[in-house]
């Protein structure tokens, strides 16, 4: 579970600092990480501080960081650094879609819908050109644009056509955009508010969250020698794994639930034993502990670690199987 308490934030910011300084490689997204942990604890100054730290060096992500450090200053009065490093993300023209949409949710938050809008066009213009399937960072950004454009009243254009092909929840996207929508969480009727329920429902798995900048909600794969093992040293887990076969088809079985229910950033990440028992040591608890598992998945994926699901049907199969994604599990969920 995510904390929800400044104190829990606190704790898992510094939990996730630790883990930096004993995977040196990782240390990027485990700062970006703690950085948001710390923006949830208010300690905003003190996420700033990674932001620098991570800038003073060269990072992967320079635009990812600056963007970020730029939403973060400006909810705590600087406003003016924040808007002078907008400005510079906007003329270097990131090639990543990440950066841009944090950048135009920034100016959204503080009432400047026509930059925030201005912001999306440009980097649709620029992002748009590749040729489909669209990463899912561009086609978040290509979502968050016809949000705000509804917002402003703008009529459709190609690019919220494309919008509304992305979007596969049940709720149709220029519903659950319509700015009147507030309109009905005052209202007396039953049906009325039943309905507002069911879009929010929708929209959970729309909107990226502070933990999730740039984060995949990632599930364990232990491949069939790794798992042998683990259940060999560990029986206790037997319960979580009753075979192999079992443990693929619920991973697919839990993605592709995640993602009708809307959950964006989808992922898996490579699960070994000697990994694992690091983990648990560093954690203070002893790997039988099943409760450890799903903060180990969380811990890989914040290391980027994961791979993102679903592939192609082309291309090879997440398991291993030597077979195309369409022939294997990207079939039924039985296969």
């Amino acid at each position: 579970m995510r904390p929800d308490t400044p104190a829990a934030h606190t704790t898992e910011a510094e939990r996730l600092l630790r883990t930096a300084a004993q995977y040196p490689g990782d240390r990027e997204p485990l700062y970006l990480q703690a950085a948001a942990h710390r923006e949830l604890a208010g300690d905003r100054p003190g996420a700033t501080a990674l932001y620098d730290e991570l800038l003073s060096g060269e990072p992967a992500n320079p635009h990812l960081i600056r963007s970020l450090k730029a939403a973060n200053l400006w909810e705590y009065g600087h406003e003016a650094e924040a808007r002078a490093i907008i400005d510079g993300i906007r003329r270097e023209k990131p090639a990543d879609a990440a950066p841009w949409e944090i950048t135009a949710e920034t100016l959204e938050a503080h009432d400047e819908l026509e930059a925030a809008e201005a912001t999306l066009t440009e980097a649709a213009t620029l992002l748009l050109q590749a040729p489909t399937p669209l990463p899912h960072p561009t086609q978040s950004l290509v979502i968050t644009r016809h949000r705000i454009r509804r917002m402003l009243a703008l009529p459709h254009d190609d690019w919220d056509t494309l919008a509304d092909r992305l979007h596969t929840a049940a709720v149709p996207l220029d519903e659950l955009h319509d700015p009147k929508r507030l309109w009905s969480l005052g209202s007396d009727d039953p049906a009325e508010l039943q309905a507002e329920i069911t879009r929010l429902r929708s929209e959970l798995g729309t909107y990226r969250t502070a933990l999730s900048r740039p984060f995949p909600v990632a599930v364990l794969h232990w491949p069939k020698a790794e798992l042998d093992e683990l259940l060999a040293a560990y029986p206790e887990l037997e319960a979580e794994y009753p075979t192999y076969r079992a443990h693929l088809t619920d991973i697919e079985a839990s993605l592709r639930e995640l993602s009708q229910a809307g959950t964006p950033n989808l992922g898996i990440v490579r699960a070994t034993v000697p990994s694992y028992e690091a983990f648990a040591a560093s954690e203070s608890t002893h790997p039988s502990n099943s409760d450890l598992l799903p903060q180990y998945a969380t811990t890989l994926a914040a290391r980027a670690r994961a791979t993102a699901w679903p592939p192609s049907r082309d291309a090879g199969c997440w398991c291993g199987s030597g077979f195309t994604y369409g022939e294997c599990h990207g079939g039924t969920v039985s296969a």
